[in-house]
């Protein structure tokens, strides 16, 4: 079954959220906004989060990725997963949630395979930290 949830991270003078349900981010101004405007569209986006840049990770659950959103962008690129849903150390399966350290490394739930995964900054393939013993 689908997960739906309402994930957000405060960004400055707005919230950055996932609208899942709309398959959208949406940043939100803190005061006075009875708008939000979508920054990124087309997402299953179930997790977010924001380096010390300002660049923002979020989670497509549907796409079985992780991208990072450089200020601006609308695309992004894929840091985590990408290769369609499976078990395998570049592949991803029903990710959830997202971490990422001072280094950029990112650390993703792995819903779907029970692990938690690490991917180095610029990596094709994950390093599992936790979990994945069946």
């Amino acid at each position: 079954s689908l997960h739906y949830q309402l994930t957000f991270i405060q960004d400055r003078d707005s919230l950055i959220i996932c609208d899942t349900s709309n398959k959208r981010v949406v940043r939100w101004p803190r005061r006075n906004g009875t708008s939000g405007e979508t920054i990124i569209s087309n997402i299953n986006c179930v997790g977010l989060t924001m380096d010390e840049n300002g660049s923002l990770y979020a989670v497509d659950y549907g796409k079985h990725e992780v991208r990072r959103y450089r200020r601006g962008e609308s695309q992004g690129i894929v840091v985590a997963g990408g290769n369609g849903s499976g078990n395998r150390l570049d592949q991803l399966s029903y990710p959830q949630y997202v971490f990422v350290d001072r280094d950029h490394s990112v650390y993703v739930s792995d819903w779907g395979n029970d692990r938690v995964m690490k991917w180095v900054e610029g990596a094709k393939q994950g390093i599992v930290v936790a979990g994945d013993q069946g």
